[in-house]
């Protein structure tokens, strides 16, 4: 009895571990309900992280608390969640919402929509205005499994503009993801192609999943399952051209949420799969080891 006992006790402390290392520390546990968080950011209501959870899910935006307690639910009115993949917000605390997920690189309707912070105190909130747009280099729907290049997972509002980084899907992955700009403004638009950059060559390790800027505009942070891009010193608004390090966190699960706490800290967030992920997570990035990207 005491050797069970005692093999019981070291798995659940061995599991704990699992989640800490000297680059990411746990903040806390992620509700059960929330199983495939996709999006995290903050409203003008700092002690509240929205999240919202990507396709097959509610059309529903989550409050959470500094302890990791749902606060508050707002279904999203006039609205499907065909693939809701990142949650950013915009310096007045207004929320957007990324429909654009695109795994088959087939949809033809990708969207964001803006969820006014007026609306945040409601328990139904319809949207503001819907941002709709296309990528003017795709032609087929869908491409060649080589050029499965048009799912995107990340993005964040920047000077009235949205910023998207693709998620490389391509049978041949190679790393690249494109960063994309469309207007923060409703209509229908054609997203401007402005840089690109490779982050690796594993699709588990170096496919982007979340990103963000820092509240000084400085930074900007791509997020992948094991690691975080950071790229500092860049030219106008093609933040791929600046000098980029990156964090190996020393962590693998599947992470698919990043947002800058203030200009040196990250909030990162994982889905839940069986023994692993479910967390929220933070790293310092004055205490991270910072690697120098060819």
């Amino acid at each position: 009895m005491k050797s069970y006992i005692y093999i019981i006790t070291s798995s659940i402390l061995l599991l704990a571990c699992q989640q800490d290392t000297k680059q990411i520390k746990t903040v806390y546990k992620l509700p059960k309900s929330l199983k495939e968080v996709s999006g995290i950011t903050y409203g003008s209501d700092a002690g509240i992280l929205w999240m919202l959870e990507d396709s097959g899910n509610k059309n529903k935006i989550y409050g959470l608390d500094s302890k990791g307690k749902i606060v508050k639910e707002i279904t999203v009115s006039n609205t499907k969640n065909i693939d809701w993949e990142d949650l950013t917000k915009d310096s007045s605390g207004n929320l957007y919402i990324g429909d654009f997920g695109n795994n088959d690189n087939e949809r033809k309707d990708l969207c964001i929509y803006k969820i006014s912070k007026d609306k945040l105190a409601q328990k139904s909130a319809k949207p503001e205005y819907a941002v709709k747009f296309s990528y003017p280099e795709q032609k087929d729907f869908p491409p060649k499994k080589n050029d499965l290049i048009y799912d995107v997972e990340s993005f964040f509002e920047h000077n009235n503009n949205f910023y998207l980084f693709t998620k490389n899907r391509s049978k041949h992955f190679d790393g690249t993801t494109y960063l994309y700009k469309v207007p923060n403004k409703a209509g229908t638009y054609k997203a401007q192609l402005l840089g690109s950059f490779k982050t690796g060559s594993t699709f588990d390790t170096a496919a982007i999943t979340s990103a963000d800027i820092s509240p000084n505009d400085s930074k900007v942070a791509l997020l992948s399952h094991t690691r975080i891009f950071i790229f500092e010193e860049f030219k106008a608004d093609n933040f791929l051209s600046g000098k980029v390090k990156s964090v190996d966190l020393g962590h693998n699960s599947q992470k698919e949420s990043i947002i800058f706490k203030d200009d040196n800290s990250l909030l990162i967030a994982d889905e839940k799969d069986k023994n692993t992920g479910g967390y929220l997570y933070s790293v310092d990035l004055r205490e991270a080891k910072l690697e120098a990207q060819p």
